[in-house]
């Protein structure tokens, strides 16, 4: 089995700056594209961002674009989300996600097959 683990949340004020991480470890996948998802309380789980196997194509909720960057580092086994002028509404936990067997962007939660714990991050006005 596939463990994701997220790191880098935590409390900024609107303006500011985070740069989550997500760490694959266990059995080790052949190819895989990542995603990033986030819930606040109360409400559905959305899609954030997501990236191809080989890094070349990304796609982003119209909420963030321009202000939020995926990223991944295959030899890490690592996925970041850069996340630049946060907002109060960014406030949610926020959780990796891996699609086994997937070259290509991926944005529907149901594809996805392996998922982190999920980090908070939570922006002050």
């Amino acid at each position: 089995q596939v463990q994701l683990v997220e790191s880098g949340g935590g409390l900024v004020q609107a303006g500011y700056s985070l740069r989550l991480s997500c760490a694959a470890s266990g059995r080790t996948l052949d190819y895989y594209a990542m995603g990033w998802f986030r819930q606040a309380p109360g409400k559905e789980r959305e899609f954030v961002a997501a990236i191809s196997w080989d890094g070349g194509s990304t796609s982003y909720a119209d909420s963030v674009k321009g202000r939020f960057t995926i990223s991944r580092d295959n030899a890490k086994n690592t996925v970041y989300l850069q996340m630049n002028s946060l907002k109060p509404e960014d406030t949610a936990v926020y959780y990796c996600a891996a699609a086994d067997q997937t070259l290509i962007v991926v944005r529907t939660a149901t594809a996805y097959d392996y998922w982190g714990q999920g980090t908070q991050v939570t922006v002050s006005s």
